[in-house]
């Protein structure tokens, strides 16, 4: 039973939502909502029952020490709300948890029993994946819907993906059948550099999220974080050779699809491009390992460069005798001519 006593009535309220796990990438969905959290000095007012959604083998409990006294904190899912005073007040309500193990259309009825009852007027979930996007470029940031109005009204796209999926795709489809008004952000965080956190992409989602909402969200220490965390990856980087090719080789791909003048034609050719760079990374195309900053060493070039000649040589061979013999040179014509 939802229990909503201690809360005030809100203005114009939006709940922000991050879920720790497989849509969090590098941890930087859910040190967004974090970070709204301690900019405005959220309060909790209410928590998920972990019992309900949790595997506590998955997600163990933590016990701690409180003054001498042994307590124990359970994986679950918290809100809180903040209140916004720039450049137009308004409250924010804070989800923020884990995703859960079990139970997941139960855990989204209730978020959205939440929701209703607070008067939400907009659902804005956080999400980070891995992506082949380079660590020295802005981080890009998606916004998707499963609203069709809602994507005209607010410039986003309309939602086309089909696959596996995590709470924060549960969740965007159960607001959609509820018709409670909801935005997805999604952050791509390199996956050479997957270990969080990654305080580019949360600044990238949080500015983000001020365009959105037309907030003003102090960044606080994101931004010197951000470029500190920029500047150890280009260290990494710059001590392995295999590693800064691949690099380069991700940012002229983004490069070149984002120039002004690129075609639909000259973005396909660049795509199947970097496809071909991409075999060549390993067997079977395997990614570098999760969260180091190593890729798979490239294949000799000087093999590939050997294939490509035999196979032409074999293709000039073919052509050749398919040509009439009076076209042929005279010393491959035949004797009795």
């Amino acid at each position: 039973m939802i229990e909503l006593e201690d809360v005030p009535e809100l203005i114009d309220p939006v709940m922000i939502c991050a879920f720790e796990g497989w849509n969090d990438a590098g941890d930087a969905a859910s040190a967004a909502v974090g970070h709204l959290d301690e900019t405005w000095g959220g309060k909790v007012f209410a928590a998920l029952d972990a019992e309900d959604y949790y595997d506590f083998q998955v997600n163990r409990p933590t016990i701690w020490l409180d003054g001498g006294v042994r307590r124990i904190t359970w994986p679950t899912t918290r809100l809180s709300v903040v209140r916004v005073n720039e450049p137009k007040t308004r409250d924010l309500v804070l989800v923020r948890g884990i995703e859960p193990s079990m139970r997941w259309r139960s855990y989204c009825n209730e978020l959205l029993g939440f929701a209703h009852e607070l008067g939400v007027e907009l659902v804005v979930i956080l999400g980070a994946l891995l992506g082949d996007t380079p660590h020295s470029r802005p981080v890009p940031v998606s916004g998707v819907t499963s609203d069709a109005a809602l994507a005209r009204t607010l410039d986003l796209e309309e939602s086309k993906y089909e696959g596996p999926t995590g709470i924060v795709g549960v969740l965007q489809e159960a607001c959609a059948h509820a018709g409670v008004p909801a935005v997805t952000l999604w952050a791509a965080v390199p996956h050479y550099v997957a270990q969080p956190p990654n305080p580019k992409a949360t600044l990238a989602l949080i500015n983000k999220l001020e365009d959105l909402l037309d907030l003003r969200i102090p960044p606080g220490e994101l931004t010197e974080d951000s470029r500190a965390w920029q500047l150890g990856v280009d260290q990494l980087a710059s001590e392995d050779s295999e590693v800064a090719e691949y690099v380069q080789q991700l940012e002229e791909a983004q490069d070149t699809a984002e120039l002004p003048e690129a075609s639909g034609d000259a973005i396909a050719r660049e795509f199947e491009r970097y496809l071909r760079r991409r075999e060549n990374l390993g067997p079977t195309g395997e990614k570098p390992p999760t969260g180091h900053a190593t890729a798979e060493r490239p294949k000799d070039a000087d093999a590939d460069t050997d294939t490509d000649t035999e196979t032409d040589e074999n293709d000039a061979n073919d052509a050749n005798d398919e040509k009439p013999d009076d076209e042929k040179p005279d010393d491959e014509k035949p004797d009795d001519e």
